[in-house]
């Protein structure tokens, strides 16, 4: 084995790493925890601080930089401008917000540690940012990607990305600065402050380049390359897009080869392939980023959790308590109901991909004590381990105040008046329609009921969407439709019917049931995800459930049925029919 290390380093680190990476991923996906963990884990035990074969760190660390350049490219590629603003008045205060509260946390505790202050704002960036990779699996084991809480706890993780880019593109002039020094304005002839400038405007001017050249040279490259109908090819484009242009924006502009990376994805996203491109791209940006989360886990010193545990817990708290707690707050002071603000917190309660690539920035341009990071990559491990459990609390502390109305109204209930129906409002309504979701089918639904002159109203958990509607003419409430007092203030007692049109299975179910509780003579039209859920809520008496497959399905079939001739065309004498 040290023979072939020696001869071949590269081929053995890549070979043990994944090797190692993979059995400690199913080992722990099989435990019920992220196979993030494992990855970390197997970095461990090839790292330098555990007994037996070692990787080559050298190595290591430049596979690792291209798993940085992988995933900082589909951050680019997935990164939805459209999102964001869908949800901005929550997701940009808040995630900023969040974000300085749980870096102040970071920097009191390193005071307390005795470090500079450049080491606290690294450190406190580094616990505040949590991972895309572990909120998304997790929102997508519950079906809540496309749910307006979803959206929500999404739109505030691409705030804290973007707040993460402007930190990696300050961060090596601010390292040159605080290290250097005055040697560095000695040997320059310019001042610190001058030399900030110099590294801002290079950045401004790689931005340029990519926002102008790039995001049509990239597109049109991707087009020119489509046509030669070579699989191969086109992966090898999308692979040298990824790399060449975080090389080129390192080498020509002085930025990291995360954010030229980042920008690479974001312009490619403009093309009409981007679907194409993700689905190219994808195998080597799970396998780098693999390698990337072993290379981290190699950094890590497993004697620091039994040296320094206070420490570790301190760390810890912060992630788990103190960040979740922020986030928590947050969200239920911008009147959103309970139900956002758990998910929202408890998806944060963990670190991740960012704070590893900080880790990195930081021990590369020695800003970070050495046990800082083994503060960090701890804090991660442990975060992520119990991030389902969090998420099995946040759930159990709903059911909780779900089953005590007096406690639900008071965590549910928004703080101004544009979430509620006025006593003109109240006056107006009778034999009126409630639409309970106005996402992707809802916004058709109401759409169609207001032109055939019925009275709505809408319930959703998005409060912008709310504003939205009521200030063009509908009648809006913010909050879940499967509380009763909500459907209470949409006077469901003098509607006709209600049409559940939410993505949340659970919650479309929950609103049935306390619908037919109040109104027994309610009309009840939902919306299925499935033939399980619909055979279930038909068996509820619900009076209409249809499913997006077989409501397509029948629509093609009607579009066949009325372009078909009276009957088909009978054969001419003699001839025969051939199969």
């Amino acid at each position: 084995m040290i023979a072939i290390q020696q001869d071949l380093p590269v081929i053995t680190t890549i070979a043990v790493g994944l090797s190692l990476a993979f059995v400690c991923g199913l080992i722990a996906s099989k435990l019920r925890i992220p196979p993030i963990v494992g990855y970390l884990f197997a970095g461990i035990l090839v790292g330098p601080y555990s007994p037996g074969f070692h990787a080559d760190p050298l190595i290591a660390e430049e596979l690792s930089e291209i798993g940085i350049v992988m995933l900082m490219f589909g951050v680019g590629l997935h990164f939805s401008l459209k999102d964001l603003l869908e949800v901005r008045r929550i997701a940009v205060p808040g995630a900023i917000a969040q974000i300085v509260c749980a870096t102040a946390m970071g920097v009191f505790l390193s005071q307390c540690l005795g470090w500079s202050i450049e080491s606290g704002l690294l450190f406190g960036l580094s616990l505040s940012v949590a991972s895309t990779v572990v909120l998304m699996r997790a929102l997508e084991e519950q079906s809540l990607v496309q749910t307006t809480n979803g959206h929500i706890a999404i739109g505030w993780l691409i705030v804290e990305d973007v707040v993460m880019i402007l930190a990696l593109v300050l961060i090596p002039s601010f390292a040159e600065f605080s290290v250097k020094g005055e040697a560095l304005a000695a040997a320059t002839a310019s001042t610190p402050i001058q030399q900030l400038f110099i590294a801002i405007g290079k950045v401004i001017i790689f931005v340029g380049v990519m926002l102008i050249a790039g995001r049509r040279i990239l597109p049109w490259l991707l087009m020119v390359v489509a046509r030669t109908a070579s699989r191969e090819l086109f992966t090898l484009a999308v692979f040298a897009s990824a790399v060449g242009i975080a090389f080129a924006a390192a080498k020509l502009f002085g930025v990291s080869f995360a954010l030229g990376a980042f920008f690479a994805g974001m312009m490619i996203r403009e093309s009409d392939l981007n679907h194409e491109v993700a689905n190219r791209i994808l195998p080597f940006q799970d396998a780098f980023a693999v390698l990337f989360f072993v290379t981290v886990g190699m950094l890590f010193d497993p004697a620091i959790l039994l040296e320094e545990p206070r420490n570790v817990l301190a760390v810890v708290l912060i992630i788990i308590v103190g960040k979740s707690l922020a986030a928590f707050l947050i969200v239920m002071f911008s009147g959103y109901p309970l139900k956002t603000a758990l998910l929202v917190s408890t998806g944060l309660a963990q670190i991740g991909e960012f704070s590893f690539i900080l880790i990195a920035l930081g021990t590369t341009y020695k800003l970070l004590p050495p046990e800082g990071k083994d503060y960090i990559l701890a804090g991660a491990m442990i975060s992520i381990s119990l991030n389902p459990v969090m998420f099995w609390i946040s759930n159990r502390i709903y059911a909780f105040v779900d089953a005590r109305p007096r406690l639900s109204s008071a965590f549910n209930m928004g703080k101004d008046d544009l979430s509620h129906l006025d006593d003109g409002e109240r006056r107006e309504l009778g034999g009126h329609v409630i639409l309970v979701g106005h996402g992707r089918v809802g916004k058709h639904i109401a759409r169609h009921l207001r032109v055939s002159k019925y009275e709505v109203v809408v319930v959703d958990h998005n409060r912008e969407r709310i504003e939205f509607l009521r200030q063009h003419g509908f009648h809006a409430i913010a909050g879940d439709g499967g509380q009763a007092y909500i459907l209470k203030e949409a006077l469901i007692e003098k509607a006709q019917a209600i049409v559940v049109a939410v993505p949340d299975s659970f919650e479309a179910r929950r609103t049935v049931d306390t619908a037919r509780q109040m109104n027994p003579d309610i009309r009840i039209l939902v919306r299925a995800h499935n033939d399980e859920e619909m055979n279930y809520l038909l068996h509820h008496k619900v009076d209409l459930a249809i499913t997006g497959p077989r409501e397509i399905s029948r629509r093609m079939l009607d579009y066949l049925h009325s372009i078909r001739p009276a009957q088909p065309p009978e054969p001419a004498s003699g001839d025969k029919l051939t199969p």
